[in-house]
């Protein structure tokens, strides 16, 4: 079965180190297009994140899948999205609050904090939307008021002590939330019927193709999933042991045009 769809994280797979993608790997996903394969963006980065980098390489008839699969974006359409329930996004900052963790609100294309942090404006300065800093329980009040909620949660600090807080989370979320790294110091939290490989299947649905006829790259656990259900899942050479044994192909790291090289090796 010929492959129709290439799904592609950005941060650490399609992206190098600088945040932009390479010459070579622009060129290979110019030609896949050409040729009527599907290119889709899959991140954890909210939408205003992706557009501006993607925006000149991939089609914009091609769907954007956001938030870690919690907001997709399909020409000029929200055509998919899923939030956190207030009760848990309450819960979840009651447990954060005291912790030495940055702690953001991703909710569409807005994005909250209750303090700001030197991780939080690392972020801003990959981020083209200004942070919202207000009390927690402002921001709970808007949500509540909009019948809205966040579609993601990203937790930022020292990597014991995100390991220590998804372990909590997880204990006490198991079944509601799903609760993944995306790098050491990053954990992403979003509805339980929100992920990459949801997304995935979203998208695989709508548009009637089979899983056979996906790729999927990734190269950190909030990949994993999405890696081990698509037809082919590739692993980057800078991924963690773990994600590599989910994959059924290895390419070589962000950094060397592990993409382009292994869409030249599968699809000539």
């Amino acid at each position: 079965m010929a492959f129709k769809a290439v799904f592609i994280d950005m941060d650490g797979t399609l992206l190098r180190s600088d945040h932009t993608i390479s010459p070579t790997t622009q060129e290979v996903l110019r030609d896949l297009q050409q040729r009527g394969i599907w290119v889709v963006p899959v991140s954890a980065r909210p939408l205003h994140g992706i557009l501006p980098i993607t925006g000149p390489v991939i089609s914009e008839s091609n769907p954007v899948v956001s938030l870690n699969g919690s907001y997709i974006y399909h020409q000029g359409q929200i055509i998919h999205q899923v939030i956190i329930n207030l009760d848990h996004a309450r819960s979840v900052h009651e447990e954060i609050r005291d912790q030495e963790a940055s702690v953001m609100y991703y909710s569409q294309m807005d994005w909250f904090a209750t303090q700001d942090s030197p991780l939080i404006r690392k972020e801003q300065r990959i981020t083209p939307v200004p942070i919202r800093i207000e009390p927690f329980d402002q921001i709970l009040d808007q949500w509540r008021s909009q019948d809205n909620g966040p579609n993601k949660i990203m937790v930022g600090g020292d990597p014991d002590l995100v390991s220590s807080i998804e372990a909590r989370l997880i204990s006490l979320h198991r079944g509601t939330l799903n609760i993944y790294k995306s790098q050491p110091r990053f954990l992403e939290i979003m509805n339980r019927q929100a992920s990459k490989k949801s997304a995935l299947e979203f998208l695989l649905n709508r548009f009637g193709l089979d899983r056979k006829e996906a790729i999927a790259f990734g190269d950190n656990y909030n990949d994993q999933e999405m890696i081990a259900y698509a037809g082919l899942g590739v692993a980057m050479g800078n991924a963690p042991e773990a994600i590599k044994q989910s994959a059924a192909y290895i390419t070589d790291t962000n950094n060397e045009d592990g993409v382009a090289k292994a869409l030249r090796h599968f699809l000539g």
